[in-house]
């Protein structure tokens, strides 16, 4: 692939699988899988032993399963889902949405 074009607390919506329609904020990118970590989406249940020297009680947790980037699409400003190119504005490289024209704005921390 040509690269990652969605960044760390991006909204994105899930376009294809079992989570179809359910939007979330990202987690985590993991760039070298083609994969994200989005919030409440893919959950999965993990078995975990206890463990008293990390304080790990133990038991089924829930957690976010990582999700291949081509079933996700970005959501712009306006809250539609959007493809993603960029252009330079004023010296900076920025993300601009296909169905809009408009500039994606930079998320916060």
């Amino acid at each position: 692939m040509a690269g990652i074009k969605i960044k760390r607390n991006d909204i994105v919506e899930v376009i294809a699988g079992k989570d179809k329609g359910k939007r979330g904020k990202v987690i985590r990118v993991i760039a070298d899988r083609d994969r994200l970590l989005v919030e409440r989406v893919m959950m999965i249940k993990k078995h975990l032993k206890p463990n008293p020297q990390r304080n790990i009680q133990g038991g089924i947790a829930e957690q976010e399963s990582p999700i291949h980037v081509s079933n996700v699409m970005l959501v712009d400003g306006e809250g539609n889902k959007t493809r993603v190119s960029t252009r330079v504005e004023d010296g900076k490289k920025v993300r601009v949405s296909k169905a809009s024209g408009n500039v994606v704005p930079e998320k916060k921390k």
